[in-house]
């Protein structure tokens, strides 16, 4: 058996929040397990302040960061792509792990609202994590 690290693709549509806060969390608690990329179908010029503060009140610095336009190269590499609201924008390739997760757009939103987000994202970050390692 092979001794590759799986990789995980986030996307959503600015890469400027949720994917970013995936991605944190994906790279924090995946560590060297698992490789992982971000990127958005439309990507904003910088990351979403709210979202860094966000991740920085759990320990996490996404602030260097920044938003990529999706690639059919980067989907291709990927053994998981997950979508935030990204819709038809992701090319699809048989055999990989695709999954949607329905989460609020912290854009435009305070920290209270954003951390509700992050919280969400963790916890599937986490089972995602458990699922793709077994």
């Amino acid at each position: 058996m092979g001794n590759e690290k799986p990789t995980v693709l986030f996307v959503c549509v600015h890469n400027a929040g949720r994917s970013q806060m995936a991605a944190g969390f994906m790279r924090e608690i995946g560590g060297d397990r698992v490789e992982v990329l971000s990127a958005g179908s439309a990507p904003k010029d910088s990351i979403n302040p709210v979202a860094v503060a966000a991740m920085l009140e759990v320990g996490i610095d996404i602030s260097n960061q920044q938003p990529k336009i999706l690639t059919t190269e980067a989907v291709f590499e990927s053994d998981a792509v997950i979508t935030m609201g990204c819709g038809d924008a992701c090319p699809f390739f048989p055999g990989k792990r695709y999954e949607d997760w329905v989460l609020d757009d912290p854009a435009g939103q305070d920290i209270e609202f954003v951390r509700k987000v992050r919280d969400d994202i963790k916890s599937r970050v986490e089972t995602l994590l458990s699922e793709i390692l077994r």
